[in-house]
This record gives C-alpha cells, sequence and structure tokens, in this order.
C-alpha cells in the first residue's frame, strides 16, 4: 500500500511507524492544484505528475504498482479540501483505478482519551463520549489536530493489522463528470446556493436540539 499524505509532519509519523517492506509513502507539500479542466495540467504540476509516475497509473490499472491506495490527510478543513481535491484527481483521470477497488481514506482517531489504567481511542464524538462515560472521574482528553500530533509509536497501530479504510467507491451509474464539474469546477451560484441553503437548514437544526 501508498498512503499520500500532506506535509512533513503527517509523512513523519507515518514514515517511522509504517513496514517498509509493504507500505510506502508520498508526502504532498501542500495542496495539489485542482486540474480538472486539463488531464495535460497533470504534467505542469508537479507533484500530481510524480504522483501518476510513482503508481503506474498513465496507460491504465494494469501496471499499478500499489493494490492500495490510501489518501491520509488531517482532519480538518484544509486536510478534507485536499482529500476532495485528490479524489477528483482520480475520478476524473483514473476512474478504473476506482472502479477496481483501490482507492480508499484512511481513518485515524480523532480523540484520546485515558486515565492511569486506560486509553482510549476515538473515532467520533459518540465514541468519546463513550469513553468518558467509561473512564469516568475526569479523564484526560487530546484531540488530534493533525497527523503528525499523533507519535509514532501511536501511529503504529493506526496502520497496522486494525487499519481502518474506507473505501473511495465510484457507483457504475453515475455521472461523474457532472458530479466533479458540479463539486469542484468554478464557483457556480447554483453550487453557492446548495451550501447557503444546507448551512442554513444545520443550523435551524442545531438550535432546535440545543
Amino acid at each position: 500500500m501508498i498512503f499520500i499524505t500532506e506535509g512533513d509532519s503527517a509523512s513523519g509519523s507515518i514514515t517511522q511507524s509504517r513496514d517498509p517492506n509493504t507500505q510506502a509513502v508520498f508526502s504532498l507539500k501542500g495542496k495539489p492544484a485542482n486540474i480538472i479542466k486539463s488531464k495535460s495540467a497533470i504534467y505542469s504540476n508537479e507533484e500530481l505528475s510524480l504522483l501518476q509516475a510513482a503508481l503506474n497509473i498513465e496507460d491504465g490499472v494494469d501496471g499499478l504498482r500499489y493494490n492500495n491506495i490510501i489518501i491520509a490527510t488531517d482532519a480538518d478543513v484544509d486536510g478534507m479540501h485536499i482529500r476532495l481535491l485528490l479524489m477528483a484527481f482520480f475520478l476524473k483521470y483514473f476512474p478504473d483505478v476506482v472502479r477496481t477497488g483501490h482507492v480508499y481514506v484512511l481513518q485515524t482517531p480523532l480523540f484520546r482519551v485515558r486515565n492511569k489504567q486506560k486509553t482510549v481511542y476515538c473515532y467520533s464524538e459518540e465514541e468519546k463520549l463513550q469513553a468518558i462515560k467509561s473512564l469516568g472521574k475526569k479523564p484526560e482528553i487530546t484531540r488530534f489536530k493533525g497527523l503528525g500530533e499523533i507519535s509514532p509509536k501511536e501511529f503504529k497501530g493506526f496502520i497496522g493489522k486494525n487499519i481502518r479504510l474506507e473505501p473511495v467507491v465510484l457507483d457504475a451509474k453515475s455521472n461523474i463528470d457532472a458530479v466533479i464539474e458540479y463539486y469542484m469546477g468554478k464557483n457556480t451560484p447554483q453550487r453557492q446556493n446548495f451550501i447557503m441553503e444546507n448551512l442554513r437548514e444545520e443550523i435551524d437544526n442545531f438550535s432546535e436540539e440545543s
């Protein structure tokens, strides 16, 4: 497998904790370019050109060097943006890599909840609340803002036999070009309206629950 990470910090933790015999790391220097308008733009973008070469997918999926391509980004706004840009890169120009089940998103814990006897890693707010309840008496709570904040010793447990991977799935009936154009194309008024309407809905729901 190969982990596509963002920055030296995240890459450092994964590199120190990986199995070098089966796990490679490709480190992005920052946000990759949004190149959905033209495949030729890949060749003018150093990082995406190198990624394409590292995976050996320019001529199709048959020469793919890694069975599992794992997007490993921080659990924040920037990390999510990088994740979307990489997914668009694969879905737009190399959909067969996705269709054949080779692309995944790495799930890492958002919280560490511990006391002197036990440590619990939590992948959601709900799991955190359950851990607090089970440990009791105000346990120590750490919020992992980025992959680089997870120590290599801890990271080893998250990319080993208990690794959590979410597959990127492409439905055979999906009009992927239309979907990518809508979400990753020019900032259309339709998309702005969609975001604003759903944002209002989330705020309304939050207010009702509060």
